[in-house]
């Protein structure tokens, strides 16, 4: 399968806006328009930094005569390395993110339970104190 069919496939199994812009850059290569134009058209139209990254790698497996096959593969992995660090900046700032429902909604109610009984022996001692 060449590379312009899988492209095709790919843009075809693509719902939303990205399958669009696929489809779009395929239609503009079949309207006579070169590879590496379409892909230069499809990065000015996106602003997605890691689609930007596979134009470029592809544009240079064109251009350098290098196999789609190891580009793809190269690409994959440094995305899921990307994916991984974000997932880890995420978990980074997640402990963050729940000091303050810990403090507005869990921290008063065990409070309350380690505190309660506590009050209450203080309360009936100082009123047994009071009683003459």
């Amino acid at each position: 399968m060449g590379f312009d069919t899988a492209l095709a496939r790919v843009a075809n199994n693509i719902k939303g806006s990205l399958g669009e812009e696929f489809k779009r850059m395929l239609h503009d290569i079949q309207l006579g328009s070169s590879r590496k134009d379409a892909f230069r058209n499809l990065n000015s139209r996106t602003d997605v930094p890691e689609l930007s990254s596979f134009i470029v790698a592809m544009t240079q497996a064109e251009v350098f005569g290098i196999s789609i096959s190891k580009v793809l593969k190269v690409q994959a992995s440094e995305m899921r390395i990307r994916r991984r660090q974000l997932a880890e900046e995420a978990g980074i700032k997640a402990p963050v993110k729940l000091v303050f429902p810990l403090i507005l909604c869990i921290f008063p109610s065990l409070m309350t339970v380690i505190l309660g009984p506590a009050v209450i022996r203080i309360y009936y001692t100082i009123i047994e104190m009071i009683k003459p």
